[in-house]
């Protein structure tokens, strides 16, 4: 397993990190407890999850994937073998079951997100906490353009200033932002270098063969800052396994199961999906694993997000850190991506 320093701290995490977002769902706790046993057994150091999940979000699995993995913690007395990351909900009236529908970034929310997050997780402190999405109205969740729309949010400072209050309290080491655009990350960092405040240590973004926006703007800020990119849905969704591309779909599968995932499933994401395929089968490799080598060969990545449903699904995903991309790989590569940029944003 390969290791890359998050942020300006003295951790660090490996360069695959076991995402958890369907464990409450598509996965009972023991299928959770048994992939975090197999990651860890793999190198895998770095665990993120979020109070959200799992996903898609209901009122009655609020919570669940925390829970679960908190359990494990206590089982396994392993707190101290892991960076463990979660995240506190954006503004979101759209989700009335979590704050009365009134969660936003403010002192109040954050507060209380961060204590339940640490009683579920059944620990003290958290190594990384996140916002999972920001409080004012910008583009994100596949969005490319920007429009302005004035409205009442969050300032930014005044998040930072609640943040900077719990890691002075010990509950959070380091602060990270996810689906943040340019603008907003260095805006955190503006005024984390103005008051004195903690600096944000890294992005979760979205970022695969599929949707490479992070590199127009953020890969930049992501080099010269030291605050990197955590990828999340590197698949896409397990699009770029090539598994949907079959008629029917597999069963059981998250975009067969659920509609509302159609993010990289439009037109011009099918065709893209094909040639990446095909030019991993070309050289011989599984295409789930020559899409995840790449995310992983990005110099602006920290760690990259890995999710499963089957403990041979995590094996194989695992093996992705041992797979080098060759220059003849690595230039078809490209030249798919320039015939159809970021399909799916």
């Amino acid at each position: 397993m390969e290791y890359r320093k998050l942020g300006r701290t003295n951790i660090e995490v490996s360069v695959l990190c076991l995402g958890t977002m369907t464990w409450g769902e598509q996965n009972t706790e023991a299928e959770a407890h048994a992939q975090l046993d197999a990651a860890l057994a793999a190198g895998v150091n770095f665990v993120d999850t979020a109070e959200l999940y799992p996903v898609p979000p209901k009122t009655e699995t609020y919570t669940l994937t925390e829970q679960y993995i908190g359990n494990w913690l206590r089982r396994r007395g392993r707190r101290d073998d892991i960076v463990l990351a979660s995240k506190v909900v954006g503004r979101a009236d759209w989700l009335d079951y979590i704050r009365n529908g009134q969660a936003c970034l403010d002192r109040a929310n954050i507060e209380q997100a961060l204590h339940g997050s640490l009683k579920r997780l059944q620990t003290d402190y958290l190594d990384l906490y996140q916002l999972h999405w920001p409080d004012r109205s910008t583009n994100f969740f596949g969005e490319l353009g920007y429009t302005h729309t004035p409205e009442h949010s969050v300032s930014i400072g005044e998040t930072l200033r609640v943040l900077a209050d719990l890691v002075q309290a010990g509950k959070i080491r380091h602060i990270g932002l996810s689906n943040e655009t340019p603008w907003g990350v260095m805006e955190f960092l503006r005024l984390a270098e103005q008051y004195g405040l903690p600096r944000v240590v890294s992005v979760q973004n979205p970022y695969s063969l599929l949707n490479r926006s992070f590199e127009i703007g953020l890969a930049e800020i992501a080099h010269r800052e030291e605050c990197g990119l955590l990828a999340y849905s590197p698949l896409g969704f397990g699009v770029l396994s090539g598994k949907y591309l079959q008629d029917p779909q597999p069963a059981n599968a998250r975009i067969t199961l659920y509609e509302r995932f159609s993010r990289y499933s439009n037109v011009q994401a099918v065709a893209a999906t094909k040639a990446y395929v095909a030019l991993a089968h070309e050289h011989g490799l599984d295409p789930a694993q020559m899409a995840l080598a790449y995310v992983n060969s990005r110099p602006f990545l920290t760690s990259n997000i890995i999710g499963a449903t089957s403990m041979a699904q995590l094996q194989s995903n695992l093996a992705s850190v041992k797979l080098d991309l060759s220059a003849d790989i690595i230039e078809g590569i490209e030249a798919i991506h320039q015939g159809q940029p970021n399909p799916a944003p």
